[in-house]
């Protein structure tokens, strides 16, 4: 809180008014880059309502989603929040609120968006768009989770795993060959 102090050119006091704790503090902290992240993925991407092809779409989402998640900064955030789990549940529940929770969001609108107009098959619009989600994120961060920035794969690499899971997913949740909306 010194530090935090000395920083912002106030007195401890002054920071503690504003934060009744150095947990609060951090809160606030992770809640603002977490949160940047996320409206950065939102301001990026644009909506499917432009009448953009689905497979776009995914493969826009898939980039920026890793681009912008991918990060030293972010990743070590994520172990913290893993380490301190037990001792800080909110920061857990807020990681997961601002940053997996609001991709599923969007891809849900998203998802709903192309079921209705035929273009996906999907019965549940929210599993769906965990199982996009995760099937961009999962191996990814889960290397550099595991093994530190230097496993952060270069762009081709991550263009080339984007490419493939909306490959994956068209195949998973495509409807059959010939039919139409309302054939079926």
């Amino acid at each position: 809180m010194d530090e935090v102090a000395e920083t912002a050119s106030v007195s401890k006091q002054t920071v503690y008014t504003h934060f009744a704790s150095k947990e609060a503090l951090f809160l606030e902290f992770v809640h603002a880059l977490v949160g940047a992240a996320g409206d950065e993925i939102r301001q990026r991407l644009a909506g499917p309502e432009t009448g953009r092809p689905l497979a776009d779409y995914l493969a826009d989402f898939a980039r920026h989603q890793l681009a912008i998640v991918l990060t030293p900064e972010l990743m070590q955030l994520r172990r913290l929040a893993i380490a301190e789990a037990s001792r800080f549940p909110d920061l857990g529940r807020m990681l997961h609120k601002m940053g997996p929770a609001r991709s599923i969001e969007l891809l849900q609108a998203a998802f709903r968006h192309y079921a209705a107009l035929g273009q996906l098959q999907l019965d549940d619009p929210e599993e769906a768009a965990s199982n996009f989600n995760w099937l961009v994120m999962g191996g990814p961060v889960n290397d550099a989770m595991m093994l530190g920035p230097e496993a952060i794969p270069p762009a081709a690499r991550l263009e080339a795993h984007a490419l493939e899971c909306v490959r994956i997913f068209l195949a998973a949740y495509s409807p059959p060959q010939g039919l139409t909306p309302g054939s079926g």
